[in-house]
């Protein structure tokens, strides 16, 4: 079932519609005013990257930003591309991602908090 997104020309406000038929979709009304002059735009969206992209994009030798690491999928990842750099990765390897998948849950459980 789609969801799609409108801009109300009487308020400006985005309204979201979730169009469950998609053979008679509902005339879209405005949220906040009720206005059905509305014009449709483009949702957001999101693409999954890989932990070897993540990793070969990575930059070891400056900091990461202040959010870096507000995505627990970080956790671990310089240690990996370090380890990968000093070629020492398949001697670490399998302690190492045990220990970075522990470190990476309770990161993601401390952020859900």
């Amino acid at each position: 079932m789609p969801i799609y997104e409108y801009r109300c020309n009487q308020c400006q406000r985005k309204t979201s519609v979730l169009v469950r038929s998609l053979s008679s979709p509902p005339a879209p009304t405005c949220e906040v005013c009720g206005s059905g002059d509305l014009s449709r735009i483009m949702s957001r969206f999101a693409y999954h990257r890989s932990e070897g992209d993540r990793l070969a994009d990575l930059d070891t030798g400056r900091p990461p930003g202040d959010d870096y690491y507000r995505d627990s999928r970080n956790v671990g990842l310089w240690a990996k591309k370090r380890a990968q750099q000093l070629g020492v990765d398949d001697v670490l390897k399998p302690h190492f991602d045990e220990i970075v998948d522990n470190a990476h849950a309770k990161v993601k459980d401390m952020l859900s908090d």
